[in-house]
């Protein structure tokens, strides 16, 4: 599931390629919104919400569509063939004069009335990315299960959104602490917080998710994807074992302290 920075970057992208145009063909290849007629419509906004994309349409219409594993939406110029994968997966289609986006493999699209926009995305915590962003909030969410696995509780989207796997492990290495270890027993939660907000930011217009302030293929982060290689600060042989939903954990059991699983074999 991609990180909140590269929902951002979509966003932006999309945002920018549309909106103030005019529909000139639209397509929602899903069987709840088949007959959906938006032609003719202005995009008025594409803004993002945690991992989530609403694209703001005249006439009081949102479309919601989330990306998780494998979806992705691409823009191509009119009359560009689609080259990205086969064209039946293609699940939504937005075009006007300039530019087309084509929303592949999309496991969410949703058409809904704008004023009913928290229905999808009230249930969030506070947007490291937002306008609004809170860090008093998010605290205060994360604070209230104190016996829960900070890795656990960062990817709850519940609690802050935007934190995806890569960066929950990034942010138990800069805390020194281990992605198992209680929440409450995290004497740095507000400077993990701020480090958050800080690094989405630095990112949402870049790939990569990096975290070590280096560009270099293979050096971009402290633990993530690091499994048994050696730590970048002490040396350490990085471990590896499974965290929230069997997602993977990456940390160094030298540089961070608390609860740690057995790594695993192989």
């Amino acid at each position: 599931m991609p990180e909140g920075d590269t929902v951002y970057r979509v966003a932006a992208q999309l945002h920018e390629a549309l909106a103030g145009q005019l529909l000139t063909r639209a397509e929602l290849r899903v069987p709840a919104h088949a007959t959906a007629d938006l032609t003719g419509r202005q995009v008025l906004a594409t803004v993002p919400r945690g991992k989530h994309l609403l694209t703001r349409i005249e006439g009081g219409l949102t479309l919601h569509t989330h990306l998780r594993m494998d979806g992705r939406w691409q823009l191509l110029r009119p009359g560009e063939p689609w080259t990205g994968g086969p064209a039946h997966q293609i699940r939504a289609v937005l075009a006007t004069d300039s530019a087309v986006a084509l929303g592949y493999r999309l496991p969410v699209v949703q058409l809904l009335g704008t004023d009913e926009e928290s229905r999808v995305v009230g249930h969030l915590g506070p947007d490291l990315l937002g306008a609004d962003w809170d860090a008093v909030e998010a605290l205060r969410r994360l604070a209230a299960d104190p016996a829960r696995p900070l890795g656990e509780a960062l990817l709850d989207q519940r609690n802050l959104a935007g934190i995806g796997n890569v960066y929950a492990n990034e942010l138990c290495f800069l805390a020194s602490v281990t992605p198992w270890t209680p929440v409450g027993e995290v004497a740095v939660l507000e400077r993990l917080l701020a480090r958050a907000q800080q690094l989405l930011e630095l990112n949402k217009l870049r790939p990569g998710h990096i975290t070590t302030g280096t560009t270099r293929p293979g050096r971009q982060h402290w633990v993530y994807g690091q499994g048994r290689r050696q730590c970048a600060r002490c040396g350490s042989r990085i471990g590896v074992a499974e965290h929230d939903r069997e997602r993977p954990a990456y940390w160094c059991p030298r540089c961070q302290r608390g609860p740690a699983p057995a790594p695993r074999r192989g």
